[in-house]
């Protein structure tokens, strides 16, 4: 049953893409994806009209069910009926689309339901590995998109991930790079960050402001803020929005009024007024290698007065298949040298616990938890004022239900956490 309503939805799908024809931007890679997305669909509403993916709708399922505007019924026969049944009268003229992939095939699958005109490759991690033999081959099942672009679109690469710059060779469509990396198309410098000085953390204040300088394509040079929106990696994002704006013939002028409208999604380096005047870094969405290590980057970024800590709490990282236990370890390692504390929360994470004390923190600044609710309390015991706090992990960790204990609004939880 459940095979054929999935290849009803499909259909349903694929055919109101053809009536409609509609501007399709795809994105993909291991991390970053919905930052991207939502910072591309931000900044192009300002000018067309444009939807994106319902919620996390990214898979089999999820990418139809936000083509034809609807709401999973999950169990519901008539709940279901009625979404077959239905179909809307108009679509959006751009349709941003997030395209997960789990195992080998999932890309071909998605593409052949909805292909896109532009795609956007963000970078690449072992996160979903397990189902695949190598990096390289989960490499190759999401550059299917790029290959699915048709002449007159474009393919945007992060020239900052140099696997994904290796995936050029599946482009027909001309190529444009974006990110820090000098030779980039789209390009930012002069990276700076504020922060406050006061080290009290309020709800309500603006905790960090960012700044970069952006040179594009057609030599248009122009200075780039974003308030509490923390690290690099939300710049690359809003890079990869502004090389689409400008390829859809937006202006500077129209590009940096979407600007204005972007803010953090829950979960996703998300900072967040904690207990005793600390500050959180909520980014408890999902966690792999590479989103973990840029997190750990941001946190570095933080100064603290004498008597604060920073501290990393680091739920397990999964589906990483065989890179698990070194992936794990070299995280360890990474937050040893950012961290005054770190704190680990299920199995997997002893690897990254070891990894710190291999490279040199001391045992008594590392605790161990064996899940979310157990780590949330022994922070709530133990954050001070002028603390930061990085809570990260994958989804199936619940690492919000730390963020909550520990928030100073937790009656907003429900609108600031990923889920609760």
């Amino acid at each position: 049953m459940k095979k054929f309503v999935q290849r009803l939805l499909a259909r349903k799908a694929k055919n109101l893409i053809e009536k409609h024809k509609p501007i399709i931007i795809g994105v993909t890679g291991s991390v970053g994806k919905t930052t991207t997305r939502n910072a591309i669909a931000t900044i192009l509403s300002t000018k067309f009209d444009v939807a994106q993916n319902i919620k996390n709708y990214n898979n089999e399922f999820g990418l139809p069910l936000t083509i034809l505007g609807k709401i999973s019924p999950k169990r519901s026969v008539f709940g279901w009926l009625s979404v077959l049944l239905s179909s809307p009268a108009q679509l959006p003229k751009i349709f941003v689309l997030e395209y997960g992939v789990d195992h080998p095939g999932d890309m071909k699958y998605l593409c052949d339901i909805v292909s896109p005109s532009i795609a956007v490759m963000t970078a690449i991690s072992p996160v979903h590995a397990e189902n695949f033999a190598t990096v390289e081959s989960l490499l190759e099942e999401k550059a299917h998109l790029l290959e699915c672009v048709p002449q007159t679109g474009i393919c945007l690469l992060n020239a900052d991930d140099q696997r994904v710059l290796g995936a050029s060779q599946h482009c027909t469509a001309p190529t444009v790079t974006y990110g820090f990396n000098a030779q980039a198309d789209v390009r930012a410098s002069d990276y700076q960050v504020w922060t406050r000085d006061d080290y009290s953390f309020e709800p309500g204040e603006v905790f960090s402001q960012v700044s970069v300088n952006v040179q594009t394509q057609d030599e248009t040079a122009f200075t780039l803020s974003l308030e509490n929106m923390l690290g690099k990696a939300n710049v690359t994002a809003v890079l990869a929005a502004v090389a689409v704006a400008k390829h859809l013939g937006m202006s500077q002028e129209e590009v940096l009024e979407g600007v204005k409208h972007l803010k953090t999604e829950p979960g996703r380096m998300n900072p967040i007024a904690g207990i005793k005047g600390s500050l959180i870094i909520d980014s408890t969405y999902n966690a792999a290698p590479a989103s973990t290590a840029s997190a750990l980057d941001v946190l570095k970024e933080f100064e603290v007065v004498e008597g604060s800590k920073k501290i990393a709490v680091l739920g397990t990282m999964a589906e990483l298949g065989k890179y698990s236990v070194d992936a794990h370890r070299q995280i360890g390692m990474r937050a040893a040298e950012v961290a005054d504390l770190l704190v680990t929360v299920g199995e997997p994470m002893l690897d990254a616990r070891h990894g710190a004390i291999e490279a040199g923190m001391p045992e008594d600044q590392t605790e161990h938890f064996a899940d979310a609710v157990e780590a949330g309390r022994w922070l709530d015991a133990h954050v001070k004022k002028g603390d930061i706090v990085l809570i990260k992990g994958s989804q199936s960790m619940r690492m919000e239900r730390a963020v909550k204990d520990i928030m100073a609004e937790p009656a907003r939880a429900e609108e600031l956490l990923c889920s609760t």
